[in-house]
């Protein structure tokens, strides 16, 4: 679980699953260019990919080739993990 807060404690991976969330199935060019627009992300090719590492490596992202494309997908199941681990009671509710 260390590694989901590791890889949702940087900006520019949360802006990736913001990305992958709005839409799944994207390349490493199509982020690049959605991050430089949407949300002015100047890193590189290389870094983004490094990125998308640290997401794959805590479960967030899950990638997928298809002929000489890799698409990426985003997977909440490990972000289910958290809330289960640490469920709110009725009175704790506002």
């Amino acid at each position: 679980m260390g590694d989901v807060f590791q890889a949702l404690a940087d900006p520019t991976r949360r802006a990736i699953l913001d990305e992958l969330q709005d839409r799944s199935g994207q390349t490493l060019f199509e982020l690049c260019a959605r991050l430089a627009m949407k949300h002015g992300t100047g890193s590189s090719r290389q870094a983004i990919s490094q990125h998308l590492g640290v997401l794959e490596e805590a479960g967030l992202v899950h990638s997928r080739r298809e002929g000489r494309y890799k698409f990426h997908d985003l997977d909440t199941s490990p972000l289910r993990d958290i809330v289960e681990r640490w469920p709110v009671t009725d009175e704790e509710r506002p």
